[in-house]
């Protein structure tokens, strides 16, 4: 028979090196803890698309690999937002033959807000996380941000670094966020930011009204409604290497002040 001998050390929690081990030794269960709770949390990965043929296969593919590595569970949920390209059909020939990517193609165009809403509304795991199509955010930063979606009900990329942008669109901006924060007493940065992860209980009983980008206020009007705890986590957005966007497009702006107006009212009639 073999024996083995185990040396025992006998901890004082009065001693104030051996209550220091006791805190590190919670302090790293807690976070094993953490840990293994997101490893098992499932995850759907939202991408409105409008015109990315020239992205949306390689975002994709990049999802995919960061996936692995945040969750056994998960499902790419592509929303085409009427594409005039071969977008669609790109992502349909994926689909075809990977069951974790998911298409939903909108008979017309809704500026954004509705494929961000039906995006929304089709994913069916636990958490969220949303972003562009022409995946503006690094899988390293994905990591990191996933990090603390254990903790926080809601964590929403914010910019580290300002775009050179337009005289215009500074000025655009500027009078859109002050009025966010005065008519709904939101102070959120970057609020319509292209990253946001979000736990699907805050959102899964919310009806958009928004077809535009101001859906992204409505996902935290929501959760000012609930009490969420949001995390603004702060991260690089590369500049996009093929396609264009058209969010900045006049029709788009209009229609994202229309629906604040829109929404605005709801507020205030609840």
């Amino acid at each position: 028979m073999m024996k083995v001998s185990i040396n025992c050390y006998i901890i004082d929690i009065n001693d104030p090196l051996d209550s220091g081990i006791v805190i590190r030794y919670h302090y790293m269960l807690s976070k094993l803890s953490e840990r293994n709770k997101m490893i098992k949390a499932s995850v759907s990965f939202v991408l409105p698309m409008f015109n990315e043929e020239d992205n949306i296969s390689s975002s994709i593919s990049s999802i995919k690999k960061v996936a692995s590595e945040l969750t056994r569970d998960f499902e790419i949920v592509v929303v085409d937002d009427a594409s005039t390209d071969s977008s669609a059909r790109i992502v349909s020939g994926i689909a075809s033959n990977d069951p974790s990517v998911k298409l939903f193609v909108l008979a017309r165009n809704t500026k954004f807000g509705g494929a961000f809403a039906r995006g929304f509304k089709e994913a069916r795991k636990d958490t969220v996380m949303y972003m562009d199509s022409d995946m503006p955010v690094s899988l390293e930063d994905i990591k990191g941000a996933y990090a603390y979606s254990g903790e926080f009900d809601i964590v929403t990329g914010i910019s580290k670094v300002k775009k050179g942008d337009t005289l215009t669109r500074k000025l655009i901006s500027g009078f859109y966020n002050l009025l966010v924060r005065t008519l709904f007493g939101l102070t959120i940065r970057d609020i319509n930011s292209g990253f946001k992860i979000v736990k699907r209980d805050i959102v899964k009983d919310l009806e958009f009204i928004s077809l535009s980008p101001f859906a992204d206020v409505e996902i935290f009007l929501q959760a000012k409604r609930k009490n969420a705890s949001i995390k603004q986590y702060p991260l690089i957005f590369r500049t996009r290497t093929g396609g264009k966007s058209y969010i900045a497009r006049f029709p788009v702006i209009l229609a994202t002040f229309r629906d604040m107006f829109k929404v605005w009212f709801r507020e205030i009639t609840r």
